[in-house]
């Protein structure tokens, strides 16, 4: 049946190939050969990420009505299908289908801000879909277009992150900066180009940013703080230059960043990234609307690499700064697979204050660091070992009189690879409320979630 599936895809697109499973034992994916030499190929992967969480709720948190001082959920974060191929020397397709933030009260794919749950069945939706031509190649050195609906884009390597190999527990979310705005969760309907020239790692995009009006969310009110605007469409920019001090990074899917290679590679490497858009966010200033443009620009650090080859113990670390103008003011709340439908005590100016949710992205500056230690193989015997870690986002918003420290320390099982590990994480972070001074908020206190992840990646 497989056979005749994937015969029936190679037709339609004009290529006829009898399709073999590869029969390489060092392989641990599945694929399908296209010619003898296994260089033209096309393969399937599956990732799952399932949370068992404890939250402190914000204050003023209700749960379908209910008052909820805290909540215990269990949810999807993440479950993915990819299915991907080289169909020709310079021909790639790269499509993506599944699910987000998926538990009792969050139906629909991304946050759910609107204080009831949506309709459950229809949560998964198409992640990326794209194809690409190589137009040059030299060793290790290509030059690629493509277009599609891609997480290609600049800002950073945690912009577009590959999942299934987080060091982490979750990524630094504000890096997506325009998540679930005016993109599919952090997918953009783009041309790019991307490519890997000596020792420079390069993507450039324009993309065409989603409306604001179609994200499922009521848009936001036009205000005196900067939103994103209803009017003035315009492209979108985006750019990563990426220099690589050792080994150069895998490139086989577009765009995609990896989190960890579990010391595999000797990986350091210096980054600068942006995104730009004319008029992207509008606000009011007395009877008159004003628009911003948004410019957002990243440097930053990855440092991944073996200590000891033959224990297997590794390092793995990240420093950047990000610098975040969306407008005057603007400052969105978000929490991930918010397990709270809404709240008592709203904040002025701010929506989705309730459950796990805080001021993830602002105008201001924010610097993201998180390191890790990879323990020696075996190190449990046959159930793998374990990877340490802890991170540290520090944002000095606009709008937060007192700057925001998200904290997030702790530890991955890792049983085989990331193909299956078990991730126990606790994060901290600080609860506002209005201020004194007009359209401030000052701090209120912290509050903590326990998160266990478990991952199964094929």
């Amino acid at each position: 049946m497989k056979k005749v599936l994937c015969s029936i895809l190679l037709a339609s697109s004009g290529v006829m190939a009898e399709i073999k499973p590869t029969n390489d034992n060092n392989k641990s994916d599945i694929r399908y050969s296209l010619n003898p030499s296994g260089s033209h190929y096309i393969k399937f992967t599956f990732t799952n990420q399932a949370w068992f969480r404890f939250n402190e709720n914000n204050p003023g948190t209700t749960v379908l009505s209910d008052p909820a001082t805290n909540t215990f959920d269990i949810g999807l974060r993440r479950t993915r299908m990819q299915l991907f191929g080289q169909i020709t020397d310079r021909v790639f397709f790269y499509t993506q289908f599944g699910l987000n933030n998926f538990n009792k009260t969050n139906g629909f794919p991304g946050y759910n801000t609107a204080g009831t749950p949506s309709n459950r069945k229809v949560a998964a939706f198409f992640h990326d879909a794209l194809g690409e031509y190589e137009i040059q190649r030299k060793g290790n050195s290509f030059i690629r277009f493509g277009g599609g609906l891609t997480v290609v884009n600049g800002l950073s390597r945690f912009s577009q992150p590959s999942i299934g190999t987080i060091m982490t527990m979750d990524v630094p979310i504000f890096a997506q900066a325009t998540v679930d705005q005016t993109d599919q969760f952090a997918r953009k309907l783009a041309i790019y180009s991307r490519g890997q020239v000596g020792k420079f790692n390069y993507r450039v995009a324009v993309a065409d940013p989603f409306p604001i009006e179609t994200n499922g969310s009521v848009p936001p009110v036009l205000g005196a703080n900067a939103v994103f605007a209803q009017k003035k469409h315009k492209k979108q920019l985006d750019g990563l230059l990426i220099y690589n001090i050792f080994d150069t990074e895998d490139n086989t899917t577009p765009g995609y960043m990896t989190g960890t290679y579990l010391g595999k590679r000797k990986v350091w490497n210096i980054e600068a990234g942006f995104i730009a858009q004319k008029n992207a966010t509008w606000r009011r200033e007395g009877a008159d609307t004003l628009y911003s443009n948004m410019n957002l620009w990243s440097v930053a650090s990855y440092l991944d690499m073996p200590l000891d080859k033959e224990k297997g113990t590794a390092v793995s670390g990240y420093l950047g700064f990000f610098h975040m103008d969306y407008g005057k003011g603007y400052l969105r709340y978000n929490g991930s697979m918010n397990p709270a439908t809404g709240t008592t005590l709203p904040i002025a100016g701010a929506s989705g204050t309730h459950g796990n949710a805080y001021p993830m992205f602002g105008t201001g500056n924010v610097t993201y660091a998180q390191a890790g230690y990879k323990f020696k193989d075996g190190l449990l015997g046959s159930q793998g070992t374990l990877i340490p870690f802890a991170s540290l986002q520090h944002s000095d918003y606009e709008r937060l009189k007192d700057p925001l420290n998200l904290y997030n320390v702790g530890v991955n099982w890792i049983i085989k690879g990331n193909n299956a590990k078990l991730t126990l994480n606790y994060e901290n972070r600080p609860v506002y409320k209005n201020g004194v001074v007009a359209n401030e908020l000052v701090k209120d206190g912290r509050k903590g979630a326990w998160i266990l992840q478990y991952q199964v990646s094929i």
